[in-house]
Parts: C-alpha cells; sequence; structure tokens
C-alpha cells in the first residue's frame, strides 16, 4: 500500500501541479502587493484621496471613517472597496496569465513549425535501389 502511494506522490503530473500551486500563491502576493502598495495609492490620490481599502457602506446607519473604525464598532457594512481592490487584483492576474499562456503557445507554434527531418527509407527500398544501381553499372 505504501508503494502504491509513493507511486501515486511522485508521479510527474503531482509534482508539477503541487509547484505550480505554491507558485501561484506566491504570484498572487505579488499581484497582490502590486495592486495595494503601488497602484492603489496613486489611483486613489487621483480621485482625491481615497483609499479603496475605506470605502464602505454601513448598514446601521452611522458614519465610520474607515474600515477598521467600522469593524472595531462592530458595524454592519458592505465594504465595496476590498471588491474593488480584489477585482483589480483578479483583472493583473488574468493578464499576467495571458501573458504567460500566450508565450508559451507561441513557442508551441514554432516548434511545430519547424519541419522534421524526412523519415529514412525502409531498409527494403534502400537495398532495392543498390540492386538498380548495379544492374544499371551492368548494361
Amino acid at each position: 500500500m505504501f508503494k502504491e502511494f509513493k507511486e501515486f506522490a511522485m508521479k510527474g503530473n503531482l509534482v508539477d501541479l503541487a509547484v505550480g500551486f505554491i507558485l501561484g500563491g506566491a504570484f498572487s502576493t505579488i499581484v497582490k502587493s502590486l495592486v495595494n502598495d503601488i497602484m492603489m495609492p496613486p489611483l486613489g490620490l487621483l480621485l482625491g484621496g481615497v483609499d479603496f481599502a475605506d470605502l464602505i457602506l454601513p448598514l446601521d446607519g452611522n458614519t465610520y471613517g474607515s474600515l477598521a473604525a467600522a469593524n472595531e464598532a462592530g458595524a454592519p457594512v458592505i465594504a465595496y472597496g476590498l471588491f474593488i481592490n480584489n477585482v483589480i487584483s483578479f483583472v493583473i492576474m488574468a493578464l499576467a496569465l495571458f501573458f504567460v499562456v500566450k508565450g508559451v503557445n507561441s513557442l508551441k507554434r514554432k516548434q511545430d513549425e519547424a519541419p522534421a527531418e524526412a523519415p529514412a527509407p525502409p531498409r527494403q527500398e534502400v537495398l532495392l535501389e543498390e540492386i538498380r544501381n548495379l544492374l544499371a553499372k551492368q548494361s
């Protein structure tokens, strides 16, 4: 049973999947930082100093200065600013994956377009050609 599990766990596809999953998590962290730390501050500045993370719609009718203040007060809120951040993160992630897949596909196309060497003729044909050539010399 252990041997079967070891064979299953060490299959190439499973290992590739695990590596892809780990790299995907790391890539997600990078994209999240790109959105939250680099893209959103200038965008918020352009929109008058708005921090998207603090864009909320309080459901209790009160006004809160930030999402943290609303959470501290225990107020129910719709945090649509966080939703905007997540949509932007998704779009960036989708674009990055699109370009990766596009690059891989173009490499595959180049490999497919490369002409393959003509297969060697069957041994019978080679022998028949040699016999023909010897007969032609004798005539």
